[in-house]
């Protein structure tokens, strides 16, 4: 505008000889539109004047808060910067020659938007607690005209106007509002819009906003797991245990698992829990327990796994010992883990028939024999398999059942042969001796094998044998007796019979008897065999 005014003076001086009347204008002209802290030039022109003479006022005589520069044809008011003081309708006065004089007048009307809304927000916002949202405007003017809105992307969630206002001068305009904050709303944008729609006022922009992404702090929140293949893998598949939680800034994950007692095992720090191989022990109730350490809570989550499978023997047992004496109580215990459940049978090997049912899982053997010894074979089923396992009970039992057998079993002739064998069973195996009775009544150590043979028998061998079974449990002992049982009559001589009896208390009567009889029938015949009578008799 300044240039242009020159132009015109250059102008009038290369074509002095055009006369024109003497004229005047303000530019801009009429209605001025400015904005507080900018800058503003009024020049005020004339034409058909050579020395005009130029003066500014106010329509109020205020001051006029800018700085005056007069020219030969025009002067210039100079508003720098432009304050509230300038809300004026300027007049300017030419007076030309000193006897004609113009004036014309321009309103000036002001408004501050100079800059974009600043928006506070707590940096720690927790979900589901209260937040504040600040919107500052700076240095507004007119206050009155001001709208302000808050949003949450395109939701409003406020809005206020500043109509009654009366403030006189710029101010920073603050408005806030307070909400709850949701997880779903992290990364929203918060905006602040200012507008300042004065009708009839030439200037832009008349909105100007601001936008804040919001991030709150929440959770940990919908905290869940999952387990792959599944919640009852088979027994050797590879588990995944996966703990998922929404929560900002991330949880802390810790994993862990019930134990008996109440007790609980920590395990790891990780979101995936992997159990490479699976065993029924890693059955259980695992706990997922995540934490922010912001908002200060924690959350948790269990899962119940369960590991299933053909059973696996976990014990096979006897106690007190697989080794006991006779007459100590014994118990036999099987143990079976699977799922589901496996059905148990505990039995001796050498029995056709269960020792107890299929829900034992024991046999108790109060006073144990000889005869409960053996293998005990446990049987752990279920639909997926089965699973055997033996243990061997071992009974140490002092000698039992001994036995002497005479071989031959008729009577003998002196000079013959006779064999005495003794039997016994025990554990360990017993030891066999003989001894025989002297004339004094004392024994005699004489053979330390189980079988004694006499070979040509003669009436000194004859008397009261001992066999003897011992062990470190205890021994038994049995005789038999080699005497003589009558003569048989031959001929030219009389021959000894001897006979031998393994009882000699249990056979005194039957010995009676036979050697009576046997005399009768001797008396009867003349000569008679005794093994003929024994055999007739036995």
């Amino acid at each position: 505008r300044k240039i242009k005014v020159e132009k015109a003076a250059e102008l009038m001086c290369v074509f002095p000889f055009v006369v024109k009347a003497f004229e005047m204008e303000i530019i801009p002209a009429e209605r001025i539109v400015a904005q507080i802290g900018g800058t503003l030039i009024l020049t005020c022109n004339t034409t058909g004047c050579a020395s005009p003479s130029f003066s500014w006022r106010t329509q109020m005589d205020s001051p006029l808060g800018g700085k005056v520069s007069n020219h030969r044809t025009h002067s210039t008011l100079t508003m720098n910067p432009v304050s509230i003081v300038n809300s004026h309708s300027y007049l300017c006065t030419v007076i030309c020659d000193e006897r004609e004089k113009k004036e014309k007048s321009v309103k000036v009307e002001l408004y501050s938007f100079p800059s974009d809304p600043i928006i506070e927000i707590s940096p720690s916002l927790v979900a589901g607690e209260p937040a504040t949202v600040i919107c500052k405007i700076p240095d507004v003017y007119p206050s009155d005209h001001l709208e302000v809105l808050l949003k949450k992307d395109e939701h409003v969630l406020h809005k206020k106007d500043f109509f009654e206002d009366d403030s006189t001068n710029t101010e920073t305009k603050i408005v806030t509002y307070t909400f709850h904050p949701m997880a779903e709303d992290i990364g929203k944008d918060i905006t602040c819009v200012a507008r300042l729609p004065i009708a009839d006022m030439d200037f832009e922009p008349k909105e100007r906003t601001s936008s804040q992404k919001l991030n709150a702090n929440f959770g940990p929140q919908n905290t869940a797991i999952t387990a792959s293949p599944g919640n009852s893998p088979m027994k050797g598949d590879s588990l995944n245990i996966t703990c998922v939680t929404q929560s900002n800034p991330p949880a802390q994950i810790v994993w862990s698992k019930y134990l008996a007692e109440e007790s609980i095992q920590h395990l790891i720090k990780n979101n995936v829990l992997s159990i490479p191989h699976v065993h029924f022990n890693d059955s259980g109730l695992y706990i997922c327990e995540v934490i922010n350490l912001v908002t200060n809570k924690t959350e948790k989550a269990t899962v119940d796994i369960i590991i299933q499978g053909a059973p696996v023997i976990t014990k096979l047992s006897i106690e007190p010992s697989t080794t006991v004496q006779e007459g100590e109580n014994v118990s036999i215990q099987c143990s079976a883990e699977s799922n589901p459940p496996p059905k148990i049978i505990l039995r001796r090997k050498s029995d056709n028939a269960n020792m107890a049912p299929y829900s034992a899982r024991s046999i108790l053997l109060p006073s144990v024999t000889f005869q409960n010894g053996g293998d005990y074979e446990c049987v752990a089923e279920n639909k997926f398999g089965n699973s055997k396992s033996e243990i061997t009970l071992n009974v140490k039992y002092g000698p039992k059942n001994t036995m002497i057998t005479v071989i031959p079993t008729a009577a003998l002739r002196e000079g013959e042969t006779v064999t005495m064998k003794c039997t016994s069973s025990g554990n360990p195996a017993p030891v066999i001796s003989w001894r025989k009775k002297t004339a004094t009544g004392e024994s005699e150590k004489i053979s330390k094998n189980a079988t004694l043979t006499i070979q040509n028998l003669k009436s000194q061998d004859l008397g009261l044998y001992e066999c003897e079974a011992y062990n470190q449990f205890g021994k038994e002992e049995k005789a038999v007796k080699l005497y003589i049982q009558g003569l048989l009559e031959e001929p030219d001589q009389m021959i000894p019979l001897i006979i031998a009896f393994s009882s000699v208390v249990a056979v005194v009567v039957p010995a009676a008897a036979i050697l009576i009889y046997v005399s009768r029938q001797a008396k009867i015949n003349g000569s008679y065999s005794l093994v003929k009578a024994l055999r007739l008799k036995v």
